[in-house]
């Protein structure tokens, strides 16, 4: 439904709701085999499902609420295979076809296109984000627009200079350090300004209940006028 609504990527959101490692297990497979990128948010960064996301055919990780470079540190280390990190040699990979193959192999293979994702949506993840940025196997950075507004003392006002101005110096961190940048819960009015003109290759556009809801309540107004 994704690739036929011309949809990019899809992301499998387990940071809020019911989704657990066994629907993204099946999401990803599904974009495995309709050729759409899945992308899966975890709970955090000390969430233990971090490098399982790769594990069950994600294409990438996103990580809400890293803070601080340890954090970041933590998270590469877990998605990352040695020498850069210390991720676990895992059993046949859905993205391999789960081929059998010589671990050396399997590492250098399961590393093409792999996406690890830190969200910034705190002053002190503001504070903080060029040393982010900075992490070896760090390869985004997301802004979660609604928490960084709030964790920034500006809840709702994503207008507000300050929360541009927030965007704008987290933006410049992924520039700065070869990130990539891309934001999530943007309203349309607000994706020139505060994505593509700064910079972001990834735009999370809307979620499932949105477009649920927003959809019927379009297609019932029309039915009821």
């Amino acid at each position: 439904m994704a690739r036929g609504a011309g949809f990019d990527f899809v992301v499998v959101d387990m940071e809020h709701g019911p989704l657990g490692l066994g629907d993204l297990g099946q999401v990803a497979a599904a974009g495995l085999a309709a050729g759409v990128p899945v992308f899966g948010r975890v709970t955090g960064p000390t969430s233990g499902d971090i490098a399982r996301v790769l594990d069950c055919g994600a294409t990438g990780v996103i990580v809400p609420h890293v803070d601080t470079p340890e954090q970041a540190q933590h998270i590469a280390s877990q998605c990352r295979f040695g020498p850069v990190g210390r991720r676990a040699l895992p059993g046949p990979l859905p993205g391999l076809d789960y081929g059998i193959v010589p671990a050396a192999e399997l590492c250098a293979r399961a590393e093409v296109g792999t996406q690890v994702i830190a969200m910034i949506e705190s002053a002190e993840g503001l504070e903080n984000v060029d040393q982010i940025a900075a992490t070896r196997g760090i390869d985004m950075l997301m802004i979660g627009s609604n928490d960084l507004a709030d964790g920034i003392g500006r809840r709702g006002q994503l207008e507000h200079a300050d929360v541009f101005a927030a965007f704008k110096r987290i933006a410049q961190a992924a520039r700065d350090h070869d990130c990539a940048f891309g934001v999530m819960g943007l309203p349309a009015g607000l994706v020139n300004s505060y994505a593509l003109d700064l910079g972001a290759t990834a735009i999370v556009v809307t979620n499932d209940t949105n477009l649920i809801i927003e959809g019927g309540a379009a297609a019932l107004t029309k039915v009821r006028r």
